[in-house]
This record gives structure tokens, sequence and C-alpha cells, in this order.
């Protein structure tokens, strides 16, 4: 083998390596969408770019904020029900009834078959 072909193989293999490592999981859709101005919910989808492993992915929701009320302070929403598509690419936040109207920010976290853990988050407002 020549010291030409062996660079070019290390060189093929750090390159595919290196692929690899960037292919980290993150949130492609949701619903409601980011930003979004929405009629009273009952569910929050979360859909990522590729199937996640559940035990270490999630989201909270709160709410931010509620008409009438200046100094609402944060209050995290208990009770959602959560699920994952067959193909492990979307959760499923259930409510047992609608949002109520105002303002609410999606926490979410996810974990690949890489391991490597994102996260991020998102607004959105009930009308």
């Amino acid at each position: 083998m020549t010291n030409r072909f062996r660079a070019a193989l290390f060189a093929i293999a750090a390159f595919a390596t290196s692929n690899a490592a960037l292919a980290h999981t993150h949130l492609i859709a949701s619903t409601p969408a980011a930003n979004a101005s929405v009629a009273k919910p009952t569910a929050i989808s979360l859909s990522f770019s590729e199937t996640v492993m559940p035990e270490f992915s999630g989201a909270d929701v709160v709410m931010t904020g509620m008409p009438g009320m200046a100094n609402h302070q944060p209050m995290k929403l208990s009770g959602l029900k959560a699920s994952w598509s067959a193909d492990g690419k979307t959760l499923t936040l259930v409510a047992g009834r609608a949002f109520p109207v105002g303002s609410y920010q999606v926490t979410w976290h996810a974990a690949g078959a890489d391991t490597h853990r994102m996260q991020g988050d998102f607004t959105f407002s009930v009308k």
C-alpha cells in the first residue's frame, strides 16, 4: 500500500467520522409552530430530524403570560401525557383540555443515536 493511498483512506475515514458527529438531532417542526398564535390547542407536537432515544428526550411547557395579569409568574404545566410516534421522531404532549388563553414557552431536549443531547425552546400564544 502506498503512502498516498493510505493518506487518501485516512482522509476519507476522517471526513466520514466528522460528518457523523455533526448529525445531531434537531427540531424540524412543531404544532403549534414557533411564534404562532392559535385557538384552543389540546396538544403540542414536536418533530425531530432523526429517531430519538425517548429515555433521554422530552419537553416542558410553561405558561409565561396570561391576559389581565401583568405580573403573571411562569407556571409549568403538569399532567401532559407524552407519547412518541412509531418511527421515534415525533413527541406529542396531550392536555386533558384546551390550553387557556395566554403565552407559552416549550423547552425541549433530545438525543439521537449519537447520544449527544440537543436542546432548544420556542414560544407560541393561545388567543
